[in-house]
């Protein structure tokens, strides 16, 4: 056990209270009617006055969106707000294997616009602004990733990131983004559309791009999980369906929602997710999300494949994992740094080589800042964009090696403590504590997520009264567990141990609610024995 586990504290229920609401002490925006004025964002009056002159003047405008959650809900937004005022926006959503990321070159082949408005992409994109201009196309840029210190010379550039942007939380993902200028054009154009119809879709996007769940972004995903219980959107009403729930969480968001809508980007066409969102009733909803389904399926076993290869491949005595392979599906490769992290606990970036070039997705660990490391070495680079969790980037294959050796000498250099993630493990309690006053206590603090982890409890020296294998490849444990007189079953959706009935064991847990037949019980969802 670590020294955390040996000093983890006893906890009492009002404890356990305070420590959560002590997260929150310092969020200034608690509801929605807190957020701020869409007019604080540098360049918003002069991106809405633009967009109304198109409107007026009958251009045309298209908009250029992203290959992931994040980039298609924004997409999705924009395009209803378009739809309500009867006027024609062309939806252009990059092929992450034909077209690349973001506006470029090729995105821009496809493009006949006097207007070109970006989405959760377009803040590293100089050259494809320049291009802009010299075609007299005016391009607003609207983006939350890192800002380059050099930025596009374009018409508009809307990023809460900015140095002198007014809206002083940067943390928003691209949607969030997307419906602050939205709202700016509701308000600009004077129209009766509400803002609170894109609520689902916010926490979703908000969810899935892995953004701090603090202040806005808290407020947002609160009411947007609230909406999703509610929404008429017929994707919404399939999701309902498949997955046979009413209340939807930030865990079912992240797990079950998120994978499948990202399986479309990751394996084929992000267009298809689009047009997953924007089905107009359940029956077209409902075939889009079979099609969906099966490509998540799909996805999960070319990341397996890979993640059992790269593993293997991966330097033991690194700072920073960097691997790479020929032909690695460019879909999953994200997934597959995400895997390395949890399995080396050290921040990872994972190449697929295609030719003479690579193109590699990284992630990080603990408060290890991804994109100041890749920025180090940016002359090695052909491109890179991003932001401190997570960042995509390109390199000619002759210079993986290299790349490798140079970012690993910048890893060491960094402190150690660095290199941690913070412990979810909030302290232990009695099991006849972890009742339905303590559950009502977790539920007050949702939504969890980053910056906001679900508590979990230590339970120390368990007697296992019962253990068994379950599950179609007896993946699974489920067992029964007893300390001071008090009994609880519990699950564990992992078999790497062998639990035997009448050891003692230690482990952190969630604390669950199991509905049946009118019963109600508190388990445990077990992440880890010790």
């Amino acid at each position: 056990m670590n020294d955390f586990i040996l000093t983890a504290p006893k906890l009492t229920k009002e404890r356990l209270f305070e420590i959560l609401n002590k997260r929150f002490e310092q969020d200034e925006i608690k509801k929605l009617s807190d957020l701020k004025d869409p007019f604080v964002f540098k360049d918003m009056q002069k991106a809405i006055d633009r967009i109304e002159k198109a409107i007026n003047s009958k251009e045309k405008i298209t908009l250029v969106g992203d290959y992931d959650v994040d980039g298609v809900v924004s997409s999705v937004i924009v395009k209803e707000f378009f739809e309500y005022i009867n006027y024609p926006l062309e939806i252009i959503i990059p092929n992450r294997f034909s077209d690349g990321y973001g506006i470029n070159s090729t995105i821009l082949d496809k493009i006949d616009a006097s207007v070109i408005i970006t989405v959760d992409n377009g803040i590293s994109a100089i050259e494809p602004a320049l291009e802009c201009k010299k075609k007299g196309i005016d391009l607003i840029i609207t983006d939350h990733h890192t800002c380059p210190d050099i930025l596009p010379d374009c018409f508009a550039i809307i990023n809460p990131k900015q140095k002198d942007c007014g809206f002083d939380f940067g943390d928003i993902c691209g949607a969030v983004v997307a419906w602050y200028l939205v709202a700016g054009l509701k308000k600009k154009l004077n129209v009766e559309f509400d803002m609170k119809n894109s609520l689902d879709l916010l926490a979703i996007a908000t969810i899935s791009d892995a953004v701090p769940l603090v202040s806005a972004n808290r407020t947002i995903v609160k009411a947007g999980l609230k909406a999703l219980e509610n929404s008429k959107r017929p994707s919404v009403e399939a999701f309902r369906q498949k997955l046979k729930k009413e209340k939807f969480t930030s865990e079912d968001v992240g797990f079950a929602i998120a994978p499948k809508l990202n399986a479309a980007g990751r394996m084929n066409s992000a267009f298809e997710a689009y047009e997953f969102l924007m089905s107009k009733n359940i029956n077209e909803a409902t075939k889009w999300l079979d099609y969906l389904w099966n490509l998540n399926i799909q996805r999960k076993e070319i990341e397996l494949q890979i993640t059992n290869y790269a593993k293997n491949i991966v330097d033991k005595d690194d700072n920073i994992i960097v691997v790479w392979g020929d032909e690695w599906h460019e879909g999953v490769i994200g997934i597959v740094a995400s895997r390395l992290v949890d399995l080396f606990n050290l921040p990872a970036i994972v190449f697929s080589v295609n030719e003479e070039r690579a193109k590699g997705s990284a992630r990080s660990i603990g408060s290890v800042d991804i994109y100041a490391l890749i920025k180090e070495h940016q002359d090695m680079l052909i491109n890179f964009g991003g932001h401190k969790q997570a960042a995509g980037l390109s390199i000619k294959k002759e210079e993986l090696a290299k790349f490798k050796k140079s970012i690993n000498e910048s890893a060491k250099k960094l402190d150690k403590k660095e290199f941690i993630a913070a412990s979810e493990i909030i302290g232990e309690m009695d099991f006849d504590a972890l009742d339905c006053e303590c559950y009502d206590i977790l539920e007050q603090f949702e939504p969890y997520g980053i910056c906001n982890p679900k508590p979990l409890f230590l339970a120390r020296d368990a007697s296992v009264v019962d253990s068994r294998k379950v599950g179609s490849g007896k993946n699974h444990i489920k067992l029964v567990l007893k300390s001071k007189n008090e009994c609880k079953n519990a699950m564990a959706f992992f078999s790497d141990h062998e639990i035997l009935k009448g050891q003692n064991i230690s482990f952190a847990f969630a604390l669950v609610k199991n509905e049946f037949r009118n019963e109600i019980n508190f388990e445990f969802m077990i992440k880890k024995f010790f």
